[in-house]
């Protein structure tokens, strides 16, 4: 396995307390541009849906504001939660946005629903929610639509997603759990683990070995191709970062207790009266994200490549200040010399 890392970016579109989406969006679309100048591979936007801390609720609408103001780099979603949506429709998107940014763009597709159990009702609302056991079925279309050739006898086999383009988005698999990584083997397509989740890493490194294992070459793809999404503050020193991760860890557990209200303050994370079962929590929280000086990032960076075995790592930067995102992303950019590959 080579041993340079290759870095991109997962961006949340996360909204500051006393901030507002649009300024989260427009931070979005500015970063985009900065990461583009240090030498980061793609950059995709994330899918959320009824969540106070992310902006980002339409992946495809800011995919191509992203690749509107960038010129090289690679650009698309991480990812657009399918089971929500039609095939054919997302087919269509996401064709539009090749035809405008030819060999540019990346469609990834989940099969969480990206919010809770209400909203995913009130997403597929009059109708119902779309069971999950239908998400292979909505691949192989999406696959279908996208190339314009759908399986012999399949009902719309008639049907034409537009517009025409020379090219089509790279797709690939998201997941968290060995039934992603297994589909995305069986069609030969990418796949993206995303070990910033926290649920589970301790099989991270054997699922995305499971999907190597099982691939096979398509015409998508002629070998494995894995990414790893990993969350990272990156300072000058070790105590910044731990500082500036402050906001990105109560930002966390206000999420998962229903009090989520944009990303906090360091000053407010630093003053938070934690009590013993939330220092638990935020205990293990920490075990799974990369926070530190440069050397320190790199450093952990290089043991989760070798723990799972690929140099492709997606970098998630969640915290207060706008500023302090860039700069992990730039001190992070130098560190692993992405300018000079």
């Amino acid at each position: 396995m080579p041993s340079d890392l290759k870095l991109s970016v997962v961006d949340q579109s996360p909204v500051r307390a006393g901030g507002t989406a649009g300024t989260a969006l427009r931070e979005t679309i500015d970063l985009a541009v900065a990461v583009e100048d240090l030498g980061y591979l793609r950059y995709w936007v994330a899918e959320h849906h009824s969540i106070a801390n992310f902006a980002g609720t339409s992946p495809e609408i800011l995919t191509g504001q992203i690749a509107s103001h960038t010129n090289s780099i690679r650009v698309g979603t991480g990812g657009v939660m399918l089971s929500h949506y039609s095939s054919f429709k997302v087919a269509e998107n996401f064709r539009v946005l090749e035809a405008l940014y030819p060999g540019r763009i990346d469609l990834g597709v989940g099969r969480a629903p990206g919010s809770d159990q209400v909203t995913a009702a009130a997403l597929a609302y009059p109708g119902y929610p779309r069971d999950i056991s239908h998400f292979p079925r909505q691949i192989t279309d999406l696959l279908g639509y996208l190339s314009g050739e759908l399986e012999e006898g399949h009902p719309f086999s008639d049907v034409t997603a537009g517009p025409g383009s020379l090219s089509v988005p790279q797709v690939w698999l998201l997941g968290s759990r060995s039934e992603s990584a297994f589909m995305a083997a069986q069609l030969g397509l990418p796949f993206a683990y995303a070990h910033f989740f926290g649920l589970g890493v301790e099989d991270g490194p054997a699922i995305v070995e499971a999907y190597r294992n099982n691939f096979r070459p398509s015409e998508y793809l002629s070998e494995p191709l894995a990414n790893v999404g990993v969350h990272v503050v990156c300072a000058e020193t070790e105590e910044e970062a731990v500082k500036v991760a402050s906001s990105r860890n109560l930002g966390r557990l206000y999420s998962i207790t229903g009090r989520a209200k944009g990303i906090p303050s360091m000053e407010e994370a630093l003053n938070y009266p934690y009590r013993s079962n939330e220092l638990a929590y935020m205990e293990q929280y920490r075990r799974v994200c990369v926070d530190g000086d440069p050397l320190q990032v790199k450093e952990r960076l290089e043991e989760i490549s070798q723990r799972y075995q690929t140099p492709d790592l997606s970098i998630v930067t969640i915290c207060h200040r706008y500023q302090d995102r860039l700069k992990s992303y730039q001190l992070l950019s130098e560190v692993c010399g992405l300018l000079e590959k």
